[in-house]
């Protein structure tokens, strides 16, 4: 999965979840750190933090495996199996274990250049649309200690 690698660092951004109709339902900065360590029992690590206006927060961190082709994941909140298109746009199939009867499809694609990246979740639930998520991020420097 060579495009996993275009994702290696820090990213900032903002995920906008909309309804069916294109309704805005919640929208929250984001802070993203992806990592390839070259030890230990993770391919790749994800951090986030996660921040609303309302001041609420929350904070993520999740490894997932290599497994042939695939990048596996089996959290608390979710499993599935991720993969790389052949325009190195990466496919993921999420099953949410915290959401009863609920899983999205994201789509993730880095702009040339690799400064941007574009991340779409498309939700179902008992089995019909529920609603997307809208994630737009950019590549920043990493935070000072």
């Amino acid at each position: 999965m060579p495009a996993m690698m275009l994702h290696d660092g820090w990213w900032d951004g903002w995920y906008r979840d909309v309804d069916p109709d294109g309704k805005l339902l919640d929208e929250r900065r984001v802070k993203t750190w992806c990592e390839f360590p070259d030890e230990g029992e993770w391919h790749y690590v994800q951090h986030n933090w996660l921040n609303w206006s309302d001041g609420r927060e929350a904070r993520y961190e999740f490894g997932g495996r290599l497994d042939g082709k695939r990048l596996v994941w089996k959290t608390d909140r979710f499993s599935g199996y991720g993969w790389q298109t052949c325009e190195n746009s990466l496919m993921l199939r999420l099953d949410r274990l915290d959401v009863p009867e609920a899983y999205y499809i994201e789509m993730i694609h880095t702009a040339p250049g690799g400064r941007t990246r574009a991340r779409t979740w498309q939700w179902f639930r008992d089995g019909k649309p529920w609603k997307r998520t809208l994630c737009d991020e950019w590549r920043v420097e990493p935070p000072a200690s």
